[in-house]
């Protein structure tokens, strides 16, 4: 494995890559020319300042994981990575301390007058009674975000005394009461909040949602904190309410635009600016710097999915639990492919038993990658995109209850302009990939090796011939797996037999040579 370091890191986040043996290295001080020493590279890791953009990866061929070591990801196109099949990690939570640390001191001065007091200090004065503070304790402080950063800035007002309020839609009663924590809906929030600090990543909903409108819901006096995104805040209307007064003071650490050229903020003495250092702590720079490459080697060598942005993540634990189905999503989408006549224009997918309970994104990407990947390059993390890209519609379906004799099952159904054809596996014994079903007959073969595939009128005799042809033919049976649709001996019969020697072009012509035998199909897993 390859590693380009692009940027700075701590030493204690090249021991954890250069621990594996036979890895390459490749700091950011020997860099000479990044695209050129991403030609061979396997991951690649950044902090901010390098552009990552789709014209970078078309560099890099052989990439298959960009490891952002912090939060924000606006220097990496996501878009392009996922088009690629590279899949984009970060580090949240790993400064989530440092970020509150920063939160806590910004309302601490906001609340005391802190930069003035030093300002004013530092110009031979004494204006002692000009600056009157105001107590933390007894206020109201309401928490936009909940994530790991938010709950560690409830955590330390609690011991000021401050009541706490927040919003988040995705964490449960349980942990806002556990945290002292009572959850309002946003307009409460602004409405009550005597301080208000902004926790929330940046999406359609929460961009610019500290608004004139808003703003105007709020408590006269309100201070506001944003070490979150600069896009959160609409910052003329932020302005015009702390030059009226409504708004009493705010502390920003992010802007809109990085760094702000110019900025309505500029020279007012009720705001408190700085440049972006929430997570710029030695502790933090340490933590995020290790925790990236732990992911990125992780994903390379067990393809664990970590904080991705780009794709589900899971943990080590849930990684080894679903490994064996995400094999058996690839294997079953590689073997049902070769089955369809006609264009395919949609993918069915359905979960069905224990594994409909978890995150299925990463089957649901190997079976398509299986299903696609006879035909261009596409693999866990691209799947969908290319699959999206190709017009090809994806459905799918969870039962958490399965029917049918196999616990847990996975089934995928390919349509296309001229019929549908389905297959169905199962995992057995932790880890045995196996065909269950094809088309509505029930059988089971191993999903391993080379797979002839052969369906015959169900009449006397096939067997045996296709026996012999195997046995002139020095084709060495390593299972030979029967089924059929009806008890009449009228409907059509299935084999999937496994065979251990090369299965030749002779060998198919032999096959499609008996009579009885409709289709002969050869996979190789």
């Amino acid at each position: 494995m390859k590693i380009v370091l692009a940027e700075k890191v701590s030493p204690a986040t090249v021991a954890v890559f250069a621990s594996e043996q036979g890895w390459k290295i490749v700091p950011h001080d020997q860099i000479k020319d990044l695209p050129a020493e991403l030609a061979d590279a396997d991951g690649l890791v950044v902090r901010s300042a390098v552009q990552v953009d789709d014209a970078l990866m078309a560099a890099a061929p052989n990439l298959r994981v960009i490891g952002r070591a912090g939060v924000g990801v606006d220097n990496i196109d996501a878009d392009a990575a996922t088009r690629r099949g590279i899949v984009v990690m970060n580090t949240p939570g790993a400064n989530a301390v440092a970020v509150a640390e920063l939160t806590l001191s910004l309302m601490i001065s906001l609340a005391r007058k802190l930069p003035q007091a030093n300002t004013s200090m530092h110009a031979g004065k004494w204006e002692k009674k000009s600056l009157q503070g105001v107590e933390l304790r007894g206020k109201k402080l309401g928490v936009l975000g909940l994530g790991r950063i938010g709950l560690e800035v409830a955590r330390r007002a609690r011991s000021f005394g401050m009541e706490l309020i927040g919003h988040d839609p995705f964490v449960s009663a349980s942990v806002a009461r556990e945290n002292a924590i009572r959850l309002v809906s946003t307009e409460e929030l602004f409405r009550e909040a005597d301080y208000l600090t902004l926790h929330v990543g940046l999406t359609p909903q929460t961009q610019g949602i500290i608004n004139e409108a808003n703003i105007a819901n709020m408590k006269k006096g309100v201070r506001i904190i944003n070490c979150a995104r600069g896009e959160l805040i609409n910052e003329p209307a932020l302005a015009a309410a702390l030059q009226s007064g409504h708004v009493a003071g705010a502390a920003l650490d992010v802007f809109t635009k990085e760094p702000p050229k110019e900025s309505p903020f500029f020279g007012m003495d009720n705001v408190i600016l700085t440049p972006h250092i929430a997570g710029s702590t030695a502790e933090a720079q340490e933590a995020v710097g290790i925790q990236i490459a732990m992911q990125v080697r992780e994903y390379l060598k067990l393809g664990v999915v970590q904080n991705a942005v780009n794709l589900a993540s899971m943990t080590h634990e849930e990684y080894i639990e679903m490994a064996p189905w995400l094999a058996l999503g690839e294997k079953l989408g590689k073997f049902v492919a070769q089955f369809p006549s006609g264009s395919i224009e949609s993918i069915e997918i359905g979960y069905h038993g224990r594994i409909a309970e978890g995150k299925t994104d990463l089957i649901r990407n190997s079976a398509i990658a299986g299903i696609l990947g006879q035909s261009e390059q596409v693999n866990r993390i691209n799947a969908a995109s290319v699959a999206e890209e190709r017009g090809i519609r994806l459905h799918e379906r969870k039962q958490e209850a399965a029917t049918g004799g196999a616990g847990t099952v996975l089934k995928l159904v390919l349509h296309t302009d001229k019929g549908a054809v389905s297959a169905t596996g199962t995992v057995l014994h932790g880890s045995s990939a196996r065909l269950i079903n094809l088309d509505g007959i029930d059988i089971e073969a191993p999903l391993e090796g080379q797979l002839l595939s052969l369906k015959n009128l169900d009449v006397p005799g096939v067997i045996g011939r296709v026996g012999t042809i195997l046995g002139e033919h020095q084709i060495n049976v390593g299972n030979f797996a029967l089924g059929r649709s009806s008890r009449d001996h009228t409907g059509t019969a299935l084999a999937v037999i496994q065979a251990d020697g090369p299965v030749t072009d002779a060998v198919l012509q032999a096959l499609r040579g008996v009579e009885a035998i409709t289709e002969v199909k050869l996979v190789t897993l």
